[in-house]
């Protein structure tokens, strides 16, 4: 076994720390970096039969440090900000979200900001969403023909648009989005790719579509703020709570900062939804024994005439299984990477400040001591009593961990329920593309096309509410 580290600098008088091995292979410079485009779970799943829970790969000339395991995500997920930084490494997003805000910001004022918007992700505020969502859906599918073909990447891709923009930014941006907003949202979406990690700068084209459409989000969110004032208008839209918001020190916030919260929750409300939303129906398609429970699920939940609401959402534990399943199988975040900001100590591997810091969602989903028999379809690991996402703190990482799991995971989870849910009801659907393979030239994993799924209307809902 290899076990060559770059991180074997200590303080005078310590023990030598044990030596964090290398994966095999790569190249001169870029590393693994090659290997890590093609195909980043076989690389990483390889590293972890060989070495275990602490391994590094190097990628384009930097030593990466992975975290694999039940133990290691919990040392991961709950070092404090100032000894493992997420501010760093994702900079990336800064050209996105805008200056001022999230990772742009200390992390004590990111955690200000993102305060303003939790509590309309969760609790009371979803109560709505739910018949937005509903409507959304049903508007959407109103003119498909009674029988036909879709690309079932692009159609969840623009539902979650429509309805994270109904639901967080409010009637003007759902208004525009077919004429303005979809467009300028797409390019946004294009700077989320994995050379833009690495080179948030290249000035390549589609980082110059990315700083167009960002600068023309700006103008036009500018021009609704201006509007609402002007005209006294208060919505109960994220774009009306952050109008009104205070930080601690009682200023109010910049349309500056009002935009990039708003980017920012559009992005955590939508980009990797539409994604897990795909994988989940592709797999649902694919297994019609399970989906077989999902449809009775749906008819037996809504047999009265009972609108879709947030309340007969959560009883719909069958396809929530369906949603875990995919979140586990599909995480759309391959890696989450943070920088070690002070020297990181754990089960004897010394990680001195400057180093990169990375757990694998993809990777640690797979991992037969935590789920059993990691690579088969079963969505019933998560039914009682065997949950076995509930065996480890951080078993199922695909929104994160800690202080740091994403904000919208339930709003995701909420509006990927209500679409398969009317979806489902309202068509019989075939997947008739072979099953994709991931897409790993994003930095968002979806299937890569085609993607290709025939449908056709029933006579009758399945669920006369729906």
């Amino acid at each position: 076994m290899e076990t060559r580290t770059d991180l074997t600098d200590i303080r005078a008088g310590e023990i030598r720390p044990r030596p964090i091995p290398r994966a095999r292979g790569g190249w001169p410079i870029l590393g693994q970096a090659l290997a890590f485009h093609r195909d980043p779970v076989a690389l990483l799943e390889s590293a972890w039969r060989e070495y275990g829970e602490v391994f590094q790969i190097r990628l384009a000339g930097r030593a990466f440090v992975v975290f694999a395991g039940p133990e290691a995500h919990d040392a991961y997920f709950h070092a404090p900000d100032r000894q493992l930084s997420a501010r760093e490494v994702y900079q990336f997003t800064v050209p996105i979200f805008g200056k001022g805000v999230a990772y742009d910001v200390a992390p004590e004022l990111m955690a200000e900001q993102l305060g303003f918007l939790a509590s309309l992700l969760k609790g009371g505020a979803l109560q709505g969403y739910a018949r937005l969502m509903h409507e959304e859906i049903k508007a959407y599918t109103r003119h498909w023909t009674e029988e036909g073909e879709i690309d079932l990447p692009q159609v969840t891709n623009e539902l979650t648009i429509n309805i994270a923009s109904r639901c967080l930014l409010g009637e003007e941006i759902r208004a525009s989005l077919e004429t303005d907003f979809a467009p300028l949202y797409h390019d946004l979406q294009g700077g989320i790719n994995t050379l833009g990690f690495f080179l948030p700068k290249l000035p390549i084209p589609r980082h110059r579509r990315r700083d167009r459409a960002r600068r023309r989000v700006a103008e036009l969110m500018g021009g609704i703020l201006y509007e609402r004032r002007r005209g006294g208008r208060r919505e109960p839209d994220f774009m009306q709570a952050l109008m009104e918001a205070r930080y601690a020190d009682g200023r109010s916030l910049r349309d500056e900062e009002i935009t990039g919260l708003l980017v920012t929750v559009l992005f955590a409300g939508q980009h990797t939804s539409g994604v897990l939303a795909a994988w989940v129906g592709i797999d649902l398609l694919r297994h019609r024994d399970y989906l077989a429970g999902v449809l009775a699920e749906i008819e037996g939940e809504y047999a009265q005439g009972q609108d879709l609401s947030l309340d007969t959402l959560k009883r719909q534990t069958v396809l929530e299984r369906a949603v875990r399943e995919g979140e586990r199988l599909h995480p759309p975040l391959i890696v989450l990477v943070r920088k070690v900001l002070c020297d990181l100590d754990y089960r004897g591997f010394h990680l001195p400040a400057g180093t990169m810091a990375m757990v694998s969602p993809a990777l640690s989903h797979r991992l037969p001591t935590v789920f059993h028999d990691p690579e088969r379809y079963d969505p019933e690991r998560f039914a009682p009593p065997r949950e076995e996402h509930k065996r480890f703190a951080h078993a199922l990482i695909g929104f994160g961990g800690g202080h740091h799991r994403c904000l919208g995971m339930h709003f995701a989870y909420l509006q990927i329920k209500a679409l398969w849910t009317v979806l489902l009801s309202r068509f019989d659907l075939w997947l008739v593309s072979p099953p994709p393979a991931p897409d790993y030239g994003s930095w968002v994993t979806g299937p890569r096309p085609p993607c290709r799924v025939r449908y056709r209307r029933r006579p009758l809902p399945l669920a006369g509410g729906l």
